[in-house]
């Protein structure tokens, strides 16, 4: 993990300079949560680029890292999809300890026991590529604005609608297009 010299002024809402934290292609990041979203689990790695102690990490709801420029919409989503049983790919913005941010590829899963009671989640995060961050910046500045535009449950089901017209031209689902992205296909 190395400090980048990029700061994501254009859409940080927040009044002081962050710096980004960038993950190397090798590194996972790793954690498990109950079916409430309380962290039960979290690799070094997760504890090294977020900047919390282990004790800090455990017993929280995960979204304590949740950056102010990440859209509430995709955990909507997030929460949509992995309550069904299917899994979830997002790019996601986190906030460290100390104030800076870092990006991941995302990719949330349901936890099951051996016979097949749910326990939980489980999250296996990447360093995603410069040209997926850059692409989904634009579309995650408009889904905030929206947001911000109305009530909480319309700025969502609004982003959300927002979301699915970017998508809809690709001729991909929101999974394929998070992917393809990565991939520098869309």
């Amino acid at each position: 993990m190395r400090s980048g010299d990029t700061v994501l002024s254009n859409i940080s809402s927040s009044p002081a300079p962050s710096r980004e934290q960038l993950l190397s292609r090798q590194e996972l990041i790793i954690s498990k949560t109950d079916q409430k979203g309380i962290v039960t689990y979290a690799n070094r790695t997760f504890m090294k680029i977020s900047g919390y102690r282990e004790d800090q990490i455990i017993g929280c709801p995960h979204n304590f890292i949740r950056h102010p420029d990440m859209p509430r919409t995709c955990f909507k989503l997030l929460w949509d999809t992995i309550q069904t049983g299917n899994e979830f790919f997002a790019y996601v913005i986190n906030r460290c300890n100390n104030g800076d941010f870092y990006w991941v590829l995302a990719n949330i899963t349901p936890d099951y026991s051996a016979s097949g009671e749910l326990l939980g989640y489980y999250s296996v995060r990447r360093a995603p590529t410069r040209e997926a961050i850059n692409k989904i910046i634009p579309i995650y500045q408009k889904m905030l604005e929206i947001e911000q535009q109305s009530s909480a449950d319309t700025g969502m089901q609004r982003a959300q609608h927002y979301l699915i017209e970017q998508i809809a031209h690709t001729n991909l689902s929101y999974q394929e297009f998070i992917l393809n992205l990565d991939q520098g296909e869309c």
